[in-house]
Formats: C-alpha cells, structure tokens, sequence
C-alpha cells in the first residue's frame, strides 16, 4: 500500500540524529545541577537559564514559576511551535529559492563578428555560477541563520546574543559533519562522486575555516570578549573578498591566465564555457562559465573559434543523443510522446543548482510531489490543448469555387483537356453559377486549343464539376505551350426565379475561393523530348526517407526513349554515410512525359547539415527508332555525299531526336530536419530549470499550494501514482503555510526580484518568532541558549538542506552541489550573519562611547572545537580522492561507513563537548 511504504534512508538518519540530540540535551540538562568544582566557570554561569525574559515579538508565559505538569505542557507547546515555524521557514524558503534560481538564470545574447564580417548569436549566463552559488545561494540556504543573528542583536537593545551566533556554529557544524556524512554512504553502490572544481573548493573550504579562526581572534586574541568597529567591518569585508578569491579560481586567473585556453558548450543548456587547453588529469575535469562581464579580447577571438567548430553544438548533439536513444528504446511511441520523455530525461539528468536541490527536497517533503515530473506533465497538458485548439476550426458558413488542381498538362493528341472545378464549405443545398472563359498564353486559341466559355452550374449537393477544352493536334516541332482558363462571375440561386450575385446579399452564401484560374500545358508529341530535371538545385530534409525527383520530357513525347542516370558524391558521401549510390536506365514509352528517380537519404539526425551530392543525366537514345531513320543518324553517313532528299531528311531526323535539357545534372543539398531541429530548440528551451520551479500568477501559485502530489522517486516506472498516506498528513500540517507564502509575488514579476524581497522580508519575520520560541523552550527546559541552538535550532534550519544535499548527492555526476556548497554557506554564514550583526552593534556602542561587549565564553570555544573537527573533516575527504576510494563521496561499502560514522561521530563529539563546556564539566576559554 501507498500508506505503508518504508522510510528513505535520509529520513530514518534525520529522525535519528534528532534523537540523539534531544537525548545530548537531557543528559546535559541533568548533568547542570552538578557542575564539577574543581573548574572555575569562564562562561559567565554554569547554571541553565532559570528565569525566562521577554522576547522581540513573543512574551513571557505567566506565571513565571509554573508547576511541573504545566512545565511539560510549555515545553511540549513550544518544541511543537518551533517544528511547526521551522516548516513555515522551509517553505517560504522553497519560494526564496525559486526567486534565486529564476534570477541566476537569466541570460542574454552576445553578438560575435567573425572576420569575414559574417555575425554569430550566441546566448550566455549573466550570473557566473561561483558568484551565484557564495552569494544568493549561500543567502537563501543560510538566510535563518543569518537573520537570526541579526535580528537577535537589534531586537535587544543592540546588546550581543548567544542564540544567533551558536546556531551559526552549531549549523556549520551540522552542515560540515551529518549532511556530507550522510551524503558519503547514499550514493549507489559501486559508485563515486568527486568534486569537479577542485580549486573552488580549495578557496571556500579555506575561507570556511578561516572564518572561525578569525572568529576565535576576535573574541580571544585581539581583544578579549570586546568586538571593535574594525573588527566588525573587516569581517564583513571578507565576504566581497572571499567571492573575488572564489571567482578567480573559478576563472583561472592570475597563474591561469597565461595558459592556452579553448571553449566549449556547456551540455544542457548551451551557456558557453571555458576550459584549459590540456585537460588536467586525475583532479578535476574541465570547464567553467564565461561570465559576460568579465571576457577580454583574447576570449572573444577563441570564442569566435568555438562557433567555427563542431564542439559549439555539444548541447545539442547531446539532446539529439537523448532523442536517438528513446527513438531505438521506445519505436511505437509519437514524436510529442518522444519530446515529453526527452524533456524529463534532460532536467533529471542536467547538472542543477543547489536552489533547485533546495526546492524539490522541500516540496517532496511538505507533499506537493516531484515537481520535475509534474512540470513536464504540465507541458504535455498544454501543448496537446493547443493543438486541439489549432485542429479545432470554425464551422464554413461560406461556399467557395476554385480550380483543384490549378495546373493541368495534356498531351497534344490527347484531344480534350479535363478541368476540374470544386466546392467548399457552406450551404451544400444551395445552387451556385460560375462562369468561366479561356485566355491565352504561348498558346494560341483556333492554332493550338479551341476558345470555350460558359456557365458551370453546382445543382444541390454537388461538390465537383469538370469542363472540356479541346485540344488542336499538329505535326509541326513546337515548344510546349500553355494558356488560362479562368473563373467569374459567380451567382446564387436565392429561390427558384431569382438568381443573386453574393455582394447583394447581406452576407454572402458563396465566393470565389483560391485558385481562380488554372494552367493548361499542351506537351508536343512530334518530337522526341527535351529529358531534364525540374531545376538545376533541390533542397531535402535528411529526415524524408525516400526522396523522389522528377525527370520531365518536354517539347514532345513520340517514342519510346531511355535515359541513363547516376549519382556522384559532393560533400555528402555516398555507400550509405549520408545517401545510397543509386544509378540506372529510366525508359519513357511513348506519350510518357514524367519518370522518377528514388535516392535513399540517410537520416543522421544531426542539428545542423549542409551537404550535397548530384544525380546526373546520361545522353538519351531512341529505342523503337525506325531503320531508315537510324541509317541517316549513323555517324558514317556524314564520310559520303548525301543527296539532298536525304540531307532534308536527316535535318528533320536531327529534329525529333531526343536532347538533354537545360537541367541535366541535379544538385540535391541535403539539410537537417526543420522538424527535428525545432524539436531540439524547443527541448533546450524547456531545459531551463527557472521554467520548472518558476511561476508567473497567483492563481498557479494558490492551485499549487492546495493540490498533494505524490512523492515519486526518479527511478520509478513512469506510471502516475496516487498521494500516500504520508503526503496527505504532510500537506495538512504544511497547507496553512502554503496558502499563506502564495500571495508572495510570482517569480515572473520583476525577473524574481519582487518575490526575493517579499521572501527574505518574511524569513525574517518567521525567524524573530524562532528565536523567541528557543529562547523561552531553552529556559523553560532548564537548556543555555548555547546548547539550545547548537541542538535543535542548527538541527532545525538545516533539515530541509540535508534532503536537498542527499538528492544532489545521488543525482548528480560530481560533488560540487552536495560538498561545495556546504564549505561555501560556512563561510558566508559568519561573513555576513556575525559580521553584519556585530558591525552594526559595535558602531551603535561606539556612537555612545561604549564597547561592544561580547562574552568569549561557550563561543569560543565551540568554535575552537569546530575548527579542529573541521580540518579532520577535510582531510578525510581529500584521502578519499585516492585512486583506492575514487571520490569525496561513495566508494567500497568499508570505506563509506567508516567515514560516515567518522563525520558522524564528529558531530556527536561536537555537541557532547560543547554541551558540557557551558555547565562547566570541561574547562573552556
């Protein structure tokens, strides 16, 4: 049953770790009330809060001293509180991410000249990943943290917290240890994952370290529990620093810079990417984004480079691969069942943000189900409405009379040429007058056809009339000739006495419809034929299959005539590469004017093609040539005098001969499918991840938050499943915030910026609450803010980034999304969350000529803790790179369990320790 389905193994470690740390905290909350004497407490006090203080937005629960039962009441209501604005957070963040993902995405066209003047559009990022992924994205995954930190320090009189600043180190922590812990054994077995931009990592991982140095120096070294302005401010400068740093190795520059460099495309999205131009072995494979602000005139001659190669079409060939290989798994399926397939298959297996990673591991978790499949099943919804919109026409109230077909040949002793007049639409019932009247053209009315006019009539139900043109036959050589037979005149038969032209009526029954006049051509039969292709050039699709071309005989038909043919190479190679050598005798028999020519094309499905081969015309030969008329042609008539009978005999022999005409050899230039190659363009459109987690009303917004999906894995069977048991308990507890965050602007609005702005605002608020909520269950429970945040706020604001870290973890190629970016959000959490809160603290006191006060403490020396954890971390994960392991992440099954239990057991350690420091059973600083 859908109901009874196991837990996922990310679920069961979350659910896990949460015991122990609820167990930590009870054993710490147990052990306060015998802090060891023989340690002189440095932390200010080694009791747990007692007496419970207002908060920025909740108060204080009366009474005060309350008794043991209500006690557990409050402790219950609040923990319940905190777990439920803990998935308000994770929600609103699924809307901030979306807005960061929509903004990151944005992309504009460059315009490239080539040197022969000839210009290339290609379209490029205008967000560089590495910027991106240290600023919005570290910001929207680290945004509590951060805001709490700040909110903490303005909501209470600019006076420093412990609640912020110990949910950064205790979310460091959490990030560093349990998510790239848990990551290492999730991913399947036999497989690794590595990290692909090594030197990114170096430089965040780096600054991640170094950011809790430099936190320990302020607090301990350059003056001890007193945060200056400078200190604040050179705080928050590293973090412009530390993205430059970041972009710079990102870039390659400085050392990088002086090396041979080529371009390439990037595989999904056709965003361009440099690389070096030796691919370095063993590290890191190659490739990064060009930014468009940041590309010197050396760069923009070897892009020139790329478009002129095949490598510019990568992203391309890669989805045309896509589409070959369902095409071969998937024969019976259409080209929309093919399109929808390839679609999905792209954005599951494209390289995503860690903001989509974000999104779809909250959605899957508050039951809105697996946003991929839901956006592709939209857009198969959509684009089958609009071809039923587009097969849907308006009823024909009007009757229209045309020729069909427009063009007629006849032989000139075929005596009569046949003409056919229709009726379309409108009143069946109706009868319908046309007049109609020849014309000339080449051909001459009395010498080559006879005059005819008239009135066609259409009685009741009848939808086809035809109309008789007598041909005139000759035996004179003459050019083919043509003349016009065209329609007027036409008239309704409103009653039985009263015939009405359609402009007198109110609305008109009937009209001429297209085409008013038709061709005749009178093909001569005296000669023998003009043999040639239709023109001297044809353009075919390399998807037609089988194409047929044309051989006409012109100016006469008498006899029978054979033709030899045969194909040459040009561009396109034949044997079967790009057409199958065809070649042969095409044999008209008398009177016949028209034969076809059938050349195999082969299909390579390629995004772009220009190729061409020939088809040749041989010299034509008489079959059925009478013998006296052979004698004349011989060409030992002309080594003897001929008389002159004879010579006006061969004169007319030489006449009716059969020629080549002016199209003896055929150039068929073979192009790609416009069918496949709009295909392609509209599945790399549709790759665009800002398009799946994106939205552009209110009304998708309030229909999304209403509707529970299923939760469907990657790997299913395609097959549409029904909500769990699970799904529906997680949408009723979460429905209330998603009906509330979906009058946050769409994403559609302002480029994402109005629904980033409205977000973080939100976060902020959602995040004041929180903290009052830890504040007040810490001292209900008897818990220090310290260990409250380091236990169940750090574990409560990174819960939804270690689903998106374990999704990334086993969907994607490398490790970058799942490792990467925890070293960066590190970092940034300390940047911008300490340094931005203690910079404004530390000018407001220095305003009033008062330090800023900030106690070392339970502080320093979690970070003290969490640095040396750190770098054991690290370690480990670099010694995982060697060639016996394979990668940061998976490897043999000994080597990932014991370096998740390692990162686990540092984690467990972290919390155990600094538990213990704040009610002084170890000694701190």
């Amino acid at each position: 049953m859908e109901g009874s389905r196991p837990v996922k193994p990310g679920s069961s470690v979350c659910l896990w770790l949460g015991l122990v740390s609820v167990a930590v905290a009870f054993l710490c909350t147990e052990a306060r009330t015998t802090p060891s004497p023989l340690l002189t407490p440095s932390n200010g006090t080694c009791a747990g809060n007692s007496k419970c203080k207002p908060g920025i937005i909740l108060p204080i629960w009366y009474p005060e001293d309350p008794s043991m039962g209500d006690k557990i009441a409050r402790v219950i209501v609040y923990f319940v509180a905190m777990i439920y604005m803990f998935l308000g957070v994770s929600i609103i963040a699924d809307r901030f991410m979306a807005a960061i993902e929509v903004i990151t995405s944005q992309e504009r066209e460059l315009v490239i000249k080539r040197p022969n003047g000839e210009t290339i559009t290609t379209t490029i990022r205008v967000w560089n990943e590495t910027v991106s992924n240290l600023t919005l994205m570290a910001l929207g995954s680290s945004a509590p943290e951060i805001l709490l930190s700040l909110i903490e320090v303005c909501g209470h009189g600019f006076k420093s917290g412990v609640l912020g600043p110990a949910t950064i180190v205790g979310s460091a922590a959490f990030n560093m240890f349990v998510i790239i812990g848990l990551c290492v054994s999730v991913i399947p077995q036999g497989e690794v994952r590595k990290i692909k931009h090594l030197r990114v990592f170096f430089v965040t991982a780096g600054w991640s370290v170094f950011a809790y140095i430099w936190l320990y120096m302020i607090l301990a070294v350059f003056s001890p529990n007193v945060v200056q302005v400078w200190e604040g401010l050179v705080t928050l400068a590293f973090f412009p620093i530390c993205v430059f740093l970041a972009w710079i190795a990102d870039r390659r520059l400085l050392f990088y810079k002086f090396m041979h460099k080529k371009y390439r495309t990037d595989k999904h999205r056709g965003v361009i990417i440099e690389t070096e131009g030796e691919r370095s072995k063993g590290i890191e494979m190659d490739g990064k984004m060009v930014n468009s602000h940041f590309m010197d005139g050396g760069a923009t001659s070897n892009l020139i480079g790329l478009i002129e190669s095949k490598e510019v079409d990568e992203s391309r060939r890669d989805m045309i691969r896509i589409l070959k290989d369902l095409k071969q798994k998937h024969p019976e399926k259409e080209l929309d069942q093919l399109v929808e397939m390839a679609n999905y298959y792209a954005l599951s297996h494209q390289q995503k943000s860690r903001a989509f990673y974000r999104i779809q591991a909250t959605r899957m978790m508050t039951g809105a189900g697996n946003i991929l499949k839901k956006h592709v099943a939209e857009q198969a919804k959509r684009s089958v409405s609009v071809q039923e919109v587009h097969v849907e026409e308006p009823d024909e109230y009007v009757s229209r009379i045309a020729f069909e077909p427009a063009v007629y040949q006849c032989l000139e002793n075929c005596g009569a040429a046949i003409l056919s007049i229709i009726r379309k639409g409108g009143d069946i019932n109706k009868t319908i007058y046309v007049d109609y009247k020849t014309e000339d053209g080449s051909a001459n009315a009395g010498a080559d056809y006879e005059f005819s006019e008239g009135t066609v009539v259409f009685k009741p139900g009848e939808m086809i009339r035809e109309i008789n043109i007598g041909i005139i036959d000759d035996d004179i050589f003459e050019e083919d000739e043509h003349f016009f037979v065209r329609l007027s005149n036409l008239r309704v038969l409103e009653t039985e006495d009263e015939v009405l032209s359609p402009n007198s009526l109110p609305y008109p029954n009937a009209m001429l419809g297209f085409p008013t006049v038709a061709t005749v051509t009178i093909l001569d039969d005296d000669h023998s034929g003009i043999f040639t292709f239709e023109s001297n050039s044809v353009h075919v699709s390399e998807s037609t299959g089988t194409m047929e071309v044309k051989v006409l005989r012109t100016s006469g038909a008498r006899g029978t005539v054979i033709v030899p043919y045969r194909s040459l190479e040009g561009l396109a190679k034949g044997g079967g590469e790009d057409f199958e050598d065809t070649y042969g005798e095409l044999e008209f028999k008398n009177d016949e004017t028209c034969k076809l020519i059938h050349v195999k094309i082969i299909d390579d499905e390629e995004y772009e093609k220009n190729k061409n081969f020939f088809l040749e015309l041989a010299e034509p030969r008489m079959v059925d040539m009478s013998l006296q008329k052979a004698l004349l042609l011989a060409d030992d008539v002309t080594d003897r005098k001929m008389t002159s009978d004879e010579e006006e005999a061969r004169r007319i022999a030489e006449m009716g001969k059969p020629v080549l005409g002016e199209h003896a050899k055929l150039e068929v230039i073979i192009e790609e499918s416009y069918e496949f190659k709009s295909t392609v363009d509209k599945l790399i459109k549709k790759t665009n991840l800002a398009l799946v987690v994106g939205t552009n009303s209110w009304r998708d917004q309030f229909m999304e938050a209403i509707t529970v999906s299923a939760d469907e894995d990657e790997e299913d069977t395609g097959e549409e499943r029904l909500p769990s048991c699970f799904d529906y308990v997680m949408h009723f507890l979460t429905v209330f915030w998603k009906v509330l965050f979906a009058c946050v602007p769409p994403t559609d609005y302002l480029n994402g910026w109005a629904c980033f702005i409205v977000s973080i605002a939100i976060t902020g608020l959602l995040t004041a609450v929180i903290g009052d909520l830890a504040s007040h269950f810490g001292c209900t429970i008897g818990l220090k803010d310290s260990v409250t945040a380091v236990v169940f706020v750090a574990l409560g604001t990174s819960v939804p980034d270690t689903f998106a870290s374990k999704v990334s973890a086993v969907q994607d190629t490398y490790a970058d999304a799942s490792i990467g970016n925890v070293t960066g959000s590190n970092a940034v959490n300390v940047f911008l969350g300490i340094g931005l809160a203690w910079s404004v603290a530390a000018i407001y006191w220095h305003m009033k000529g008062k330090p800023f006060v900030v106690e070392a403490g339970s502080l320093a020396f979690s970070v003290t803790l969490f640095t040396i954890f750190a770098f054991l971390a690290i370690s480990v994960l670099l010694y995982r790179r060697r060639a016996h392991i394979g990668g940061e992440l998976g490897g043999p099954r000994g080597h990932r369990l014991a370096t998740s239990a390692f990162l686990f057991g540092l984690w467990f350690l972290y919390i155990l320790f600094s538990s213990l420091e704040a009610y002084c059973h170890i000694e701190g600083f």
